[in-house]
């Protein structure tokens, strides 16, 4: 599609900020519209009112019903009254990563295998701004997607960190390692620890889908993994949880 559905008032105010993003309409009632300046932080010169159509409640609902067929997802109520139109966001290529590690840049790189929800992915990329992550990697294949309710999870995160979709993780992971950086996966399997990470190195933290975890594939190509060893009687985290927690000890620290 030639444009993304924005939701959320904290997503819709991070797309309103961000130079690259070109607004197409701004849909909302009086109150939505209110709700959008008062919570998103907006000044009045940031919300481009020549871009703004108001309907009631119900109207807005009926239209948003109808973008989300156009768009192939399943509709979701539209919260606080309020979406956005606006340009599709860049998916970078692999060689965008190439290019920082070859300029010795330590960026921060987020591998993401075979998770596939959507909410995860979302609720991930959260936590991956406010740890100042760079770049998400996904493969082309077995990603989570992106669309309206993935924007209102990510709470304005898709503004703030790149996406990179490559067609094979395993070869891109290890371009990265010959590149430089160090690549982390967590695994319940692993035995490794965190103690000699070296500072101002790039770093790529690779997670795999909670239920099968790292694909073989993946896994052969990291030089490093490492687990949480749980202290009660509950053995697994879901992936989102998991991932702020290994980013924190990881990216927090460095």
């Amino acid at each position: 599609m030639d444009h993304d559905m924005i939701i959320g008032i904290h997503s819709i105010a991070e797309a309103l900020k961000n130079p690259e993003r070109a607004v197409f309409e701004i849909v909302a009632t009086d109150e939505g519209l209110e709700d959008l300046k008062k919570r998103g932080g907006l000044k009045s010169s940031e919300i481009p009112m020549d871009k703004v159509r108001l309907l009631d409640g119900h109207a807005l609902q009926e239209e948003a019903k109808m973008i989300y067929r156009e768009l192939d997802y399943e509709f979701q109520r539209v919260p606080s009254q309020v979406f956005m139109l606006v340009s599709p966001i860049n998916i970078y290529e692999p060689t965008w990563i190439y290019n920082q590690l070859e300029s010795r840049i330590p960026i921060k790189i987020l591998a993401l295998d075979q998770i596939t929800d959507a909410h995860n992915g979302a609720a991930i990329m959260r936590t991956a701004a406010f740890y100042g992550v760079d770049v998400i990697l996904i493969s082309a294949k077995g990603n989570f997607g992106l669309g309206p309710g993935f924007s209102r999870i990510a709470s304005g995160a898709t503004e703030h960190v790149k996406i990179v979709r490559c067609s094979a993780l395993p070869k891109t992971i290890t371009k990265i390692k010959e590149l430089g950086a160090i690549c982390i996966g967590l695994s319940e399997h692993a035995s490794g620890t965190l103690e000699e990470i070296p500072k101002m190195k790039p770093i790529c933290l690779v997670l795999g889908a909670e239920d099968v975890g790292m694909s073989h594939a993946v896994s052969r190509v990291i030089e490093t993994t490492i687990a949480f060893k749980p202290a009660g009687k509950i053995k697994s985290l879901n992936v989102s949880v998991a991932a702020a927690i290994a980013m924190e000890k990881i990216f927090g620290s460095v």
